[in-house]
């Protein structure tokens, strides 16, 4: 299912704007696709486009490249607005709905789960170009498809324990059978442009903090209080085992050396060209290939949801076969 994180971005396609003054306020619309009897406007598709535009214009500079990736995000947008189309037709006659009240929760969730205010959290998708009310209804579409998958699909999927382990199994395959860690990082912002003194007070409180924890004090504690990385204060600074490749360079070469425990010295990390962070490591757990009853919840929960995903796409082919669909872009 398709979190917030995966819309993004805003430019446009050209309108068909006629090109004498009297007729500036003219616009030819254009169709791009049609399910059922009712169609997908050029406006509708731009509309849902704008965050996504905005990254690949944020990230691709090379005008080729732009161009490309554009082509590419619009043939996959209209198909997932054509599935949305699918999955309202689908909820009408199974007379299901989502209520403002329950976009209201989901608003809430989110908000507890990334460890911020809702208005927060309304203010970030406006920065990615959002309105409030294009974000609102983009959790209406996720929340009904929740709905739909829980009455059409989660009946087709059932996961064995051979599943699990096969899934271990291509796990340690698409690793190399490579070594995890798990490691806890309290994550310091340095603002892009600060002075000498900014990024030596930061780098103070760094080791002081280092110090106080090897001195005993409560390293999670400290990772609520000083990190950055909101997504990992619930956690303690963890994002639970990875393989060492998972983890950048400097803190696999920071935990070297280092007992379950124990906490490295703070690294400077340079985020991009213009922003940097200090990290400062605590080693959890020391590389080690996890045998498979240790992860055999997190395999199994992999298997269901490739499974899920798998009679999802097969559910959403069903009802294109059963609806009158014509894609035109």
């Amino acid at each position: 299912m398709r979190t917030i994180h995966q819309l993004a971005a805003g430019a446009l396609l050209a309108l068909g704007l006629a090109l004498s003054p009297a007729a500036r306020a003219s616009i030819v619309e254009r169709v791009v696709a049609v399910v059922g009897e009712k169609p997908i406007l050029l406006t509708d598709l731009q509309h849902r486009a704008r965050p996504f535009l905005a990254r690949i214009y944020g990230s691709t500079p090379n005008p080729a490249q732009r161009s490309a990736h554009e082509t590419e995000m619009y043939r996959q947008l209209l198909n997932r607005m054509i599935d949305d189309r699918l999955e309202e037709h689908a909820a009408d006659r199974a007379h299901l709905s989502v209520t403002p009240e329950e976009i209201d929760n989901a608003i809430k969730n989110v908000s507890k789960a990334n460890n911020i205010q809702p208005s927060a959290l309304i203010a970030e998708a406006k920065r990615q170009g959002l309105t409030e009310q294009d974000y609102r209804d983009e959790l209406r579409r996720q929340l009904l498809e929740g709905k739909l998958v829980q009455l059409r699909v989660r009946g087709r999927v059932r996961i064995t324990d051979q599943d699990g382990r096969a899934m271990y199994e291509r796990s340690l395959k698409e690793t190399g059978s490579q070594a995890q860690a798990e490691v806890r990082i309290l994550a310091m912002r340095i603002p892009p442009g600060a002075d000498s003194a900014v990024v030596k007070a930061r780098q103070l409180l760094a080791e002081d903090i280092v110090r106080r924890a090897r001195a005993g004090e409560d390293f999670c504690k400290m990772v609520t209080q000083f990190s950055d990385d909101q997504a990992t204060l619930a956690t303690c600074g963890s994002r639970g085992p990875l393989p060492l490749e998972g983890l950048i360079p400097d803190v696999q070469t920071a935990i070297q050396g280092l007992k379950a425990g124990e906490l490295a010295d703070p690294i400077t990390f340079v985020t991009s060209s213009v922003e940097q962070a200090i990290l400062i490591v605590q080693l959890v757990s020391a590389p080690r290939v996890p045998q498979y009853d240790e992860v055999k919840e997190s395999m199994m929960e992999r298997a269901f949801g490739e499974a899920m995903d798998r009679q999802r796409k097969l559910w959403l082919d069903e009802l294109r076969r059963g609806v009158y669909v014509d894609s035109r872009l």
